[in-house]
């Protein structure tokens, strides 16, 4: 059971649920990843809204790591999902408002 004061969410990929959260060491892997300076340039890359399928499985693989989880980016981009494309979407965007907050 994900627990939303520490940041997790709950997610169904390849039709399991699972727990994801954005530790510091998941943001720190997402910044070397995104080739972000910082944590603020992390946050400002999101909030523009424009988010790649690439951004969407960083995220989700930083964020299933950061709760424990042992998946590669590769093992992410081969997960199906529990609805359309836009529920990678979904994910991301509840995992990045769980780390940094609701603006």
């Amino acid at each position: 059971m994900p627990n939303p004061r520490r940041g997790e969410i709950e997610a169904v990929l390849d039709g399991h649920p699972r727990t994801l959260c954005l530790t510091l060491g998941a943001l720190a892997e997402l910044e070397s990843t995104l080739a972000a300076p910082d944590l603020v340039a992390l946050a400002e890359r999101f909030e523009t809204g424009h988010l790649s399928a690439r951004d969407a499985i960083a995220v989700i693989g930083a964020g299933l790591r950061g709760a424990g989880g042992s998946e590669t980016d590769a093992d992410v981009a081969a997960m199906r999902l529990d609805g359309p494309a836009s529920m990678a979407m979904q994910i991301t965007a509840a995992l990045l408002t769980a780390a940094f907050g609701a603006s």
